[in-house]
């Protein structure tokens, strides 16, 4: 007896229970409605974007595949989280089982990893179109954006792998109830008694190795993209290689600002209420993948002169 007794101490739970907007349940059904207009236009946002590079022959080009990875994981993130995260709203449905959160915590964090990845190879690609442009269509083809786009996963995976496997190791002693609206890392480390230093470490690490990492090699990409634009001869010329950078740079003060904000904040903003960590959380990861087409379409012509197309407001011009 014993012995089964400390069995199921070292046992994972077969549930937790998500709380959402500890203090805000009686405003859940109006904070649903944001979120649900959130959703519904970052689907239909990036669904136009594929579907606009698809259907566009001059867009077939490594910048606009990579915009099409983007749009996945744009589209990816937020089906991960909202569905569960309204059924707590709209249903009280809280319950999670231990796997299925461990499922939901890996793709949020190596879709997050994936869209770092290619924010950066982004910015490898208008490196090269700008310091190389001579060279650009021998080390851009085709076969390179699949080869990138295959790291950029396998990174992901690698990475962000060894956080569910931590978790196994761990007792959940505390409580089942997880302070927040999907299964977050540090969210269900809080919950384990016993050595936690492995998981903190490693979460800490891997955010440095892939949010790090990327940052440096895109600050790196940049400072020798300005370095060239300002040695061009003409203000016209660093005028028009500036904007074909301008999308690009939006979307990545878009999903680091409030990332790094949140990230920042979790870890030392202590006096700060829980409930705002949460919205930090989930507007970090929910926000840009409605805002990120909006920006390509307004910044890219040919995108944006597409949709105006289709919409009957505009003939065939670029």
């Amino acid at each position: 007896m014993a012995g089964a007794a400390n069995l199921s101490l070292h046992a994972p739970p077969t549930s937790f229970l998500l709380l959402g907007f500890l203090g805000l349940e009686n405003a859940q059904t109006w904070l649903s409605m944001p979120f649900c207009l959130v959703y519904a236009l970052a689907l239909l946002g990036n669904a136009t974007l594929l579907w606009v590079i698809w259907t566009e022959s001059s867009l077939h080009q490594p910048m606009h595949l990579f915009l099409s990875i983007l749009a996945l994981t744009d589209m990816a993130m937020p089906t991960c989280i909202l569905p569960k995260m309204l059924g707590i709203f709209w249903a009280n449905a809280r319950e999670v089982t231990f796997a299925a959160c461990l499922v939901q915590m890996f793709l949020v964090h190596a879709i997050s990893a994936v869209e770092s990845g290619t924010l950066t190879a982004m910015a490898y690609d208008r490196y090269v179109a700008i310091c190389d442009p001579l060279g650009y269509a021998t080390l851009l083809t085709p076969k390179t954006v699949v080869k990138f786009g295959a790291a950029i996963v396998i990174r992901a995976f690698v990475v962000v792998l060894p956080i569910p496997l931590l978790l196994l190791r761990l007792r959940f002693c505390h409580s089942r109830n997880i302070s927040h609206t999907y299964c977050e890392h540090m969210a269900l480390v809080k919950l384990a008694c016993g050595n936690t230093t492995p998981n903190n470490l490693y979460g800490l690490v891997a955010a440095l190795l892939v949010t790090g990492g990327d940052l440096t090699f895109i600050f790196i990409s940049y400072g020798l993209i300005l370095r060239t634009v300002f040695h061009l001869p003409s203000s016209e010329a660093r005028h028009k290689a500036l904007g074909t950078c301008g999308a690009h740079v939006g979307v990545i003060f878009i999903l680091y600002t409030p990332g790094l904000f949140s990230f920042l904040s979790h870890r030392f903003g202590h006096n700060i209420p829980h409930s705002v960590h949460i919205f930090l959380a989930n507007f970090y990861l929910l926000v840009p993948s409605m805002l990120n087409p909006m920006v390509y379409g307004a910044k890219t012509k040919e995108i944006r002169v597409r949709v105006l197309m289709a919409l009957g407001l505009q003939s065939r011009r670029f």
